[in-house]
């Protein structure tokens, strides 16, 4: 009995330690072990680094890391550039050049004393895996710079870590897109998911048919030299390039080239709106396969990654109905309906592509009992799709839940596992998921806006797919993200410094701090709200308030979690007093917004949120009162009240006022 008490606290101290670590350390992805010890290593101008091994890959990125650190600390380093040396004992010690491809060893185990780093690493890719880590964990005293002694041993949940990158809709230039892939980087992801074709534009140069990007791209597009400079870039760091060609719908730009592959004949044209299009390729037709077989020879020789995305999403069947040839066909091939039709089409593809050493990866429409388990499923409409093709020995990864485009909160993809809890599957049919992939679509984004909403979000969600599961405390999330994200812009990223350029812009270059303290209590609207509530196309200007406003407002968050706290212990005093404060700032910001406003037309739609807000803060401020009385306010002023508050959770200029839900339960105190 006492040995199991003993065991019991041990248990207790053990778990304890673990949660004022992660209190302490603002790591993300937090590593998979971490032992904090009670001691400094002290980073001075002698600091020096070296590495057993050599290695271009680790030696590009260490030299960037002393470039960070000098930066950072503002210390003349003695050695600003890495050494390579024999001595085992080097800080960086490698065991070998890691290979850019999935399940390679990204594993690293980091030793901090008060006298030596070691960071010790089967390849190359786990090294700069944990030189990140170090980086994160440089804290200042009153002395300087150091590193906090601790034993970390790290390795990742997942071998498939995720961002697609969509560039067909709007696309995105080249150095916008090498910061985010060092951001990328930073937080351990691994699969850039490079989306390069749809109905808005084609963005690869194709040299066997020239036309795709001559017709299909407005002249936006990647050259095979650029394609290849971005994917020297991501492959020093440790990051693999998936390219997606999206057939056979969401095919308008390639179809503009060359409508004879389409379904239908019509004078296609690059499509400018955004939806889910009728234009297809037509499944039937030999010359079809031909023209994808060399297109998928010439980007299969361009593209060295082993995956290659055929899309299949979003073939709303439209053409392949009004086609009689197509319809005929299924007839006599025995084939009973469009889904079975694509199956064929996938199959087709899957020869192809095996034929030139790629494995057929696809969105979940492809998952189909005609397809061999030897394709790789993309789940995004649901967890069913991953859930049944694990058990029927489909390799898969999770997007579902993960669509950062549409503009949900960090904690409800933090808390979104790539294994559901109620799954139901085995040990063995777990390991068929990969992990998952955050999605970037380019609809609403621009070279401009597109840092702010990948940023710092996607850093949670490369949590879940680094660390143990049970990493999984919101508060503290929070807590490290704001951390993390201002670590990010050591990489150029953008998502804090652009925020201020647009707001100097929406004001006329006049006052913005009225502005910005309402940004920071909105969002845009969820999912797919901003098109349906005024339609945009790929001309529409992504530079108004809605643009510059992100998910996540802090303000509104904190100030939710004050009022759900003093809900909770109404005699607080001080809770009290900082929820009036907080009113009352909003309150009287109103007065100084519409000044702001006079100057600058492109705010005129955002003053009646401006005006809700006020009108709202005076709300709460009015219950707070009553309620110090111990009165009830009468029911048809509550009412009327009531009514008020409905009325504003509708969105103004595509955005939503986020702290109306707190305001509706403190009124709630005082009704009768």
């Amino acid at each position: 009995m006492k040995k199991q008490i003993i065991y019991i606290l041990l248990l207790l101290f053990v778990n304890s330690v673990s949660a004022i670590e992660i209190k302490e350390l603002k790591l993300m992805p937090y590593p998979k072990s971490v032992n904090l010890l009670d001691g400094k290593f002290k980073v001075d101008e002698n600091f020096n680094l070296e590495v057993s091994q050599n290695s271009e890959r680790l030696k590009i990125y260490s030299n960037k890391f002393l470039m960070r650190l000098a930066n950072r600390t503002g210390l003349f380093l003695n050695n600003p550039f890495v050494n390579e040396s024999k001595n085992p004992n080097a800080i960086i010690d490698i065991q070998r050049i890691g290979l850019v491809k999935l399940n390679e060893d990204e594993s690293y185990e980091l030793n901090i004393s008060d006298i030596k780093i070691h960071l010790k690493a089967n390849t190359d890719i786990g090294a700069i895996r944990g030189i990140e880590t170090l980086l994160q964990l440089l804290q200042i005293d009153e002395n300087g710079y150091y590193f906090p002694t601790c034993k970390i041993i790290d390795s990742p949940r997942f071998p498939w870590r995720g961002l697609l990158i969509d560039v067909s809709r709007h696309f995105i230039p080249i150095e916008v897109l090498k910061r985010n892939l060092d951001g990328m980087a930073a937080i351990k992801l691994n699969v850039m998911h490079f989306h390069l074709s749809d109905d808005q534009g084609f963005r690869v140069e194709s040299k066997t048919f020239p036309k795709l990007t001559e017709l299909g791209s407005d002249g936006n597009f990647y050259t095979h030299e650029q394609i290849k400079e971005i994917l020297n870039y991501a492959n020093n760091l440790g990051i693999r390039v998936m390219p997606e060609f999206d057939v056979p719908g969401h095919s308008t730009a390639l179809l503009t080239a060359y409508p004879e592959l389409a379904s239908l004949p019509f004078n296609y044209k690059i499509e400018r709106k955004w939806g889910v299009m009728d234009p297809t390729l037509n499944p039937t037709l030999d010359k079809t396969y031909d023209f994808l077989d060399k297109l998928f020879k010439e980007m299969s020789e361009l593209f060295v990654d082993e995956y290659f995305h055929i899309g299949g999403d979003e073939n709303n069947g439209n053409q392949w109905n009004a086609n009689l040839d197509i319809q005929k066909f299924m007839k006599e091939n025995n084939i009973p309906d469009n889904s079975s039709l694509q199956g064929y089409f996938n199959n087709k593809l899957l020869k192809i592509l095996t034929k030139y050493g790629k494995k057929l990866v696809g969105w979940d429409e492809i998952f189909h009992p005609s397809m061999p388990n030897n394709i790789v499923i993309q789940s995004w409409r649901g967890k069913e799709a991953l859930i049944e093709s694990a058990k029927k020995g489909y390799q898969t990864f999770l997007s579902n839940d993960y669509y950062i485009d549409l503009i949900q909160p960090t904690d409800f993809h933090y808390l979104n596992d790539p294994i559901p809890a109620d799954a139901n599957l085995t040990e063995e049919q777990k390991k068929f998921i990969l992990g998952g992939e955050a999605t970037m679509w380019a609809e609403m984004i621009s070279a401009e806006t597109i840092d702010s909403r990948i940023w710092p979000r996607t850093a949670a969600i490369a949590e879940r797919f680094w660390s143990p599961q049970n990493i999984n405390d919101v508060e503290n999330m929070y807590k490290r993200l704001e951390y993390i994200s201002y670590l990010l812009e050591e990489h150029d990223l953008q998502h804090i410094k652009n925020f201020e350029r647009m707001l100097r812009r929406l004001t006329n270059n006049n006052e913005t701090e009225s502005l910005r303290n309402l940004i920071s209590v909105i969002e845009p609207v969820k999912f797919y709200q901003r098109n349906n509530l005024r339609e945009q196309t790929q001309q529409t200007p992504l530079t108004r308030v809605i643009d510059a406003a992100t998910a996540d407002a802090k303000a509104a968050r904190e100030f939710n979690q004050l009022v759900e706290n003093y809900l909770s212990e109404k005699n607080n005093l001080e809770l009290k007093n900082k929820i009036i404060q907080q009113l009352n700032f909003w309150k009287n910001n109103h007065t100084e917004f519409l000044e702001t406003a006079k100057k600058s037309p492109i705010l005129f739609e955002i003053i009646p949120m401006s005006e809700n807000l006020c009108k709202l803060s005076k709300i709460g401020l009015e219950v707070l009162e009553l309620s110090s009385t111990k009165k009830k306010m009468n029911n048809e002023l509550f009412n009327s009240i009531f009514e008020f508050i409905q009325k504003v959770k509708l969105p103004v200029a595509q955005t939503e006022l986020m702290i109306v839900n707190s305001i509706e339960n403190l009124l709630n105190i005082v009704k009768e």
